[in-house]
């Protein structure tokens, strides 16, 4: 299961298609060095997306 703590780059390690949701929702720039350090939480805030929302997606 995946968690708003989680690390980006740990979310791309456990689940195959998460790149895919992530960048669907206008996270491109998941291969930049900083985006592997941020949380789904950081992330999400940075790009004004609700980190509830992208949970949904990449748990279901």
């Amino acid at each position: 299961m995946i968690t708003k703590n989680m690390l980006i780059g740990d979310i791309l390690d456990v689940k195959a298609d998460a790149a895919k949701v992530l960048m669907m929702n206008g996270m491109g720039c998941l291969g930049c060095p900083s985006s592997q350090m941020e949380s789904l939480e950081q992330a999400a805030e940075i790009h004004g997306l609700d980190v509830n929302d992208l949970l949904a997606q990449l748990n279901k």
